[in-house]
């Protein structure tokens, strides 16, 4: 058990009520965003949909997962704040997340027809994309509930062209399908043009009574090649059941469809755990309730914590066997087990370390830190175990006495095991993640099978305060050159119109909207979230060496 666990007495503390006391403001801001999300399209919108007796995306997925369940929704936070010239597109016009089906879990994924009638945004491409890519990384089935009118014709050029764009997805469903990732789809509105691809390249096709599927729509078809055709003739249900043998099971309705799809979800043969997955012990709760991680963290980062404690609240049994534990101490790395399965934590120490001839900084990355924490990556690839990284950091270490002891080479060898490491990875963003330090915690482009923040994360190159400053100094000399000298009261209002432009992109919502975090979590969900997540890793079997490149000694 961790000796550094606080008592009842320093829950007393005013740090750590003023800590709570600021989370409660800050977590009753997300919750206002998040049910303004789970709206979609409006209520009026949400009508529309039943009066065509059809359920919304949400109402589909609560029939679908199993009673006494609920969704783990997933990049909820898509496309907040981005398309307003075009009425915008809450969660990106899709929801996605896993559930369990039949007893398993399952990645849904579900247009949301109350959003331009399930259109594809540029985001809503990079969300189905990312959703299928967790899918396919860790061998999740996947559901497929299509009601989408096609590209969102206004924005085509950025969504259909590129590599990671519109037709990424239906490369991913063959690669899926060839892994024999079970893949099960039921169309249950819009189907059309290029979205059309997507169900027929799942195992399994089902649609509903008043639904369409057609590469174009009757208004298209006359246009192109003058023939007047009906919708149903042309792409109904009851047409691909009876003429074109398309589709593999006709349903009346959404109701016959979602219960459809539960009863095949329960055929498929029991996946095969990982090695590592095979090895869970029953869980243990920890000793220290999840919700001191409130007291403990501030939410605006000016507060130095004990990263240890943290690691209590999320544990089993509040055990952690420390690596190291004498060395290189602004990175906390050890063993520990999470749901019953083991990992291995490399954690971000938050706390100010007195050393006899110095003080290290919390939050940033000395040489001997990065040293020590490569060493760990290896040894835990070795046992092929799970990686788990609580990320709050400000950076490297920077100046003389750093670069003459090889940060930039002991930096580069952390980044270079991170980049190799092939066990799952799973990334939490506590607070900050700046600069080369988000590279080597396992940030978004490091490949963590999941990445989450909470609402105190903060996602930039530098923090608000230097990058402001840095900005107005170019924008000064700028002003300079071109023979204007600022006042003061100049400076000041350069500075904060600065400085807000640049604390909108730390605030994670911004980053969720653009996918660099796959959810916005709140803290006292956290140990729940990442067991949920080592659950879905463990239907991937697969094992691999860890191999490295060239990299200075």
């Amino acid at each position: 058990m961790l000796e550094t666990a606080i008592g009842r007495g320093e829950r007393e503390a005013p740090t750590f009520k003023a800590n709570k006391d600021a989370w409660v403001r800050l977590m009753a801001e997300f919750h206002g965003s998040l049910e303004k999300i789970r709206q979609g399209g409006g209520s009026k919108a949400i009508e529309r949909q039943h009066a065509r007796g059809r359920l919304s995306a949400r109402e589909r997925i609560a029939k679908l997962v199993d009673a006494g369940t609920e969704l783990e929704e997933l990049l909820t936070y898509a496309g907040w704040g981005m398309y307003e010239d075009w009425g915008g597109a809450p969660g990106g016009g899709v929801v996605v997340g896993i559930g369990k089906i039949a007893g398993r879990d399952w990645m849904i994924v579900a247009n949301d027809a109350t959003v331009k009638a399930g259109a594809f945004f540029p985001i809503t491409a990079k969300k189905v994309i990312r959703a299928q890519t967790l899918a396919l990384e860790n061998r999740i089935p996947t559901v497929y509930l299509v009601d989408s009118a096609g590209v969102f014709l206004p924005l085509q050029d950025e969504v259909f062209p590129d590599q990671d764009d519109f037709g990424r997805i239906f490369y991913l469903n063959a690669r899926m399908s060839a892994l024999g990732i079970p893949q099960i789809s039921a169309i249950m509105g819009n189907c059309v043009a290029g979205g059309a691809y997507l169900p027929l390249m799942t195992d399994v096709l089902i649609m509903t009574e008043g639904s369409g599927l057609y590469l174009a729509g009757p208004a298209l078809v006359k246009a192109a090649i003058g023939q007047e055709v009906s919708s149903e003739e042309l792409g109904g249900a009851r047409m691909h059941a009876e003429v074109s043998g398309t589709v593999d099971f006709y349903e009346p309705n959404d109701e016959a469809a979602l219960e459809r799809i539960r009863s095949l979800a329960g055929m498929y043969a029991a996946p095969e755990w990982a090695p590592w997955a095979r090895e869970r012990h029953p869980e243990a709760e920890p000793i220290h309730p999840q919700e001191d991680l409130y007291g403990l963290v501030s939410p605006d980062g000016n507060r130095p914590y004990e990263v240890r404690e943290v690691i209590a609240r999320l544990v089993d049994a509040s055990r952690f066997a420390e690596f190291k534990a004498s060395y290189g101490q602004t990175l906390v790395c050890g063993y520990a087990r999470l749901g019953g399965f083991p990992i291995g934590i490399v954690a971000n120490q938050r706390s100010v370390i007195k050393k006899p001839d110095k003080i290290e900084v919390g939050g940033v990355i000395y040489a001997e830190a990065a040293d020590k924490a490569a060493r760990f990556i290896l040894e835990v690839n070795q046992r092929f175990i799970p990686l788990v990284f609580l990320m709050d950091v400000t950076g490297f270490m920077v100046g003389k006495e750093s670069e003459q002891h090889g940060i930039i080479r002991r930096g580069a060898k952390l980044v270079n095991a991170v980049s190799n490491s092939v066990v799952p990875k799973i990334t939490l963003i506590i607070g900050g993640s700046f600069g080369a330090g988000n590279y080597a915690m396992a940030g978004k482009a490091y490949g963590p099978r999941f990445i989450y923040a909470w609402p105190s994360a903060k996602y930039a190159v530098m923090g608000g305060a230097s990058a402001a400053k840095t900005l107005m100094e170019i924008e000064v000399g700028k002003l300079e050159r071109e023979g204007k000298v600022p006042t003061d009261q100049d400076l000041k209002e350069l500075y904060e119109r600065i400085k807000g432009r640049y604390d909108e992109q730390l605030d994670p919502r911004y980053a969720a909207a653009r996918l660099w975090v796959d959810e916005v979590i709140f803290p006292h969900q956290t140990r729940e979230r990442l067991i949920r997540s080592l659950e879905a890793c463990a239907l991937n079997p697969t094992r691999e060496a860890m191999g490295l490149g060239v990299f200075q000694v």
